[in-house]
Order: C-alpha cells, then sequence, then structure tokens
C-alpha cells in the first residue's frame, strides 16, 4: 500500500509539544527518547517500521510510504519526499 503524509513521531502525531522546536527537531527528538517514528495521513497516525535513517531525514515533511498496512503500522518498504501538488 502507498500512504502520503506527514512525517512525524508516535507521540505527538499531528501536535508535535516542543514549541520551541521545528517538526522535524521535534520528531527527531522523540525518536531519540524512544518513540517511533510516524506518518500522519489526515487524522490517522501511523507507526513506521523499518528503513528508519531514511524516514529520519524527512521528518517534518510530507512524505511516500510504500509498505504493508497492519492495524496503525506499516512496515516500510520504501520511503520518499512526496511530490508537491501544483497550486
Amino acid at each position: 500500500k502507498t500512504l502520503t503524509g506527514i512525517v512525524s513521531d508516535s507521540m505527538c502525531g499531528a501536535h508535535h509539544m516542543a514549541k520551541d522546536k521545528s517538526p522535524a527537531e521535534c520528531a527527531r527528538m522523540c525518536v531519540q527518547q524512544g518513540q517511533k517514528y510516524a506518518l500522519v495521513v489526515g487524522k490517522k497516525v501511523y507507526t513506521l517500521e523499518g528503513h528508519e535513517s531514511e524516514v529520519d531525514k524527512l521528518a517534518g515533511t510530507r512524505a511516500t510510504v510504500k509498505g504493508t498496512v497492519q492495524g496503525e503500522t506499516v512496515a516500510v518498504n520504501s520511503v520518499a519526499p512526496a511530490k508537491t501538488a501544483s497550486k
């Protein structure tokens, strides 16, 4: 399955608690403290398993993740920056 959303972390989801940090910095900080990277798609938050170094580079940005979805977890096969929609 292919999902596109914002790369965040499993604790904060779409609402980062560290107001003095960018979404990317907050996500990386939470992951360093033991959280998992997550993908926020609309109102759903999927925990991402695998390819952490590639996901880390995209923290706080829109990304397209391909993988196997089981409940609220995605076993990541690949991750790439999301193509921006033309305005």
